[in-house]
Parts: C-alpha cells; sequence; structure tokens
C-alpha cells in the first residue's frame, strides 16, 4: 500500500444527518441542532492520512477530521470508561504532516449509499453520531440507527452536489479516495 501524495490543504464540507440537524460549535463541544437560517454551522475539514499503520480497507479510509477556521480537531478518548468524540486544540494540517499518526485522531471514513459514516479507529465499533434530540452534544456511539444518526450527508463547499450519488456508491468511492491521495 502507498502513502498517499502530500496535500496543501484539507477538503472542506458541509454537514448534516438525515433530520437536517447541524453540526455547530458550542464553547469547546461539537453539538447538533436543526438547520435553519440563524444557524451558523461548522464547517468539517477531513484529510487522508498518510501513516498506513491502521489501514484496514474493509472499514474504509484513514482520514483526520478538524474544524475549518478554528484550529480544532476531533479525537477520541475514554472518560469514565466510556470512549468520547472530544474536540482538541491542534490544527488537522500538524496532525496530517506528523509522520507516525496519532491514534486517537483516526478516523474509518466509509460510504453507506449517499451518505458518510465515521468510524473510530481508536475505539472499533464506535461511530461519530448525532441524537434525534436537538442540542446533543455529538458522540461516539456503536448504536447505529437506534436512537442515533451515524450517517452524515457531505456537500463540498461552495457546491450544491453531495460527494456521492447512491449508485455505484463503491466505486464512487474509491474515486473520492482517490482524490485525496
Amino acid at each position: 500500500m502507498s502513502i498517499p501524495e502530500l496535500q496543501e490543504m484539507p477538503r472542506s464540507y458541509s454537514i448534516h444527518d438525515s433530520q437536517q440537524m447541524v453540526w455547530v460549535l458550542n464553547g469547546n463541544s461539537l453539538i447538533a441542532v436543526p438547520s435553519s437560517s440563524n444557524v451558523n454551522p461548522v464547517t468539517l475539514d477531513l484529510i487522508a492520512c498518510r501513516d498506513t499503520e491502521f489501514q484496514d480497507e474493509a472499514k474504509g479510509n484513514l482520514v483526520f477530521l478538524g474544524i475549518k477556521g478554528k484550529g480544532l480537531s476531533l479525537f477520541c478518548t475514554e472518560i469514565q470508561g466510556q470512549p468520547t468524540l472530544q474536540l482538541k486544540e491542534i490544527n488537522i494540517m500538524d496532525l496530517y504532516k506528523e509522520k507516525k499518526a496519532q491514534k486517537p485522531f483516526l478516523f474509518f471514513h466509509d460510504i453507506e449509499g449517499s451518505t458518510s459514516v465515521f468510524q473510530s479507529v481508536a475505539y472499533p465499533g464506535w461511530f461519530i453520531g448525532t441524537s434525534s434530540v436537538a442540542r446533543q452534544p455529538i458522540i461516539l456511539t456503536q448504536e447505529r440507527g437506534e436512537t442515533n444518526n451515524t450517517n452524515f450527508y457531505l456537500y463540498p463547499k461552495n457546491y450544491n452536489q453531495p460527494v456521492i450519488s447512491a449508485a455505484n456508491s463503491r466505486i464512487k468511492n474509491q474515486a473520492f479516495t482517490e482524490s485525496f491521495i
């Protein structure tokens, strides 16, 4: 497996779940709220990881996730015995440029139909999720499709088309991945 080429910057996306909940910063935490004209959602930065140590193609592509323009990156840690999604003040590009990837900051990005799914590398089987109840934190969950939404629509910033269509999602996932490397 080859190491991806060096990228100058991450790709930026608007993100929402199937209930039109968008991600917003609330202090130093992310919460999901209904999309509306008076809501200022975050822009998600995403960049492929160049370190292939943790790669597992069956689970998706290794990526780092950050909040555009805030110097914040998503990472996974354990709090009171529970895997938890947190934000840390570190620029996504600083993580990207490190020769050895830090596992807590890595996610498997997979495509399911027309949606994106993000699974923690540090906590296999734990996925980024939003509650169906507004103003709840964005979490890590093992409960997919029950009380939490773990599938997200990503839209390239300044474009109106989703990243992929439902047809041929595996082929398009390959092309989407290759655009990172």
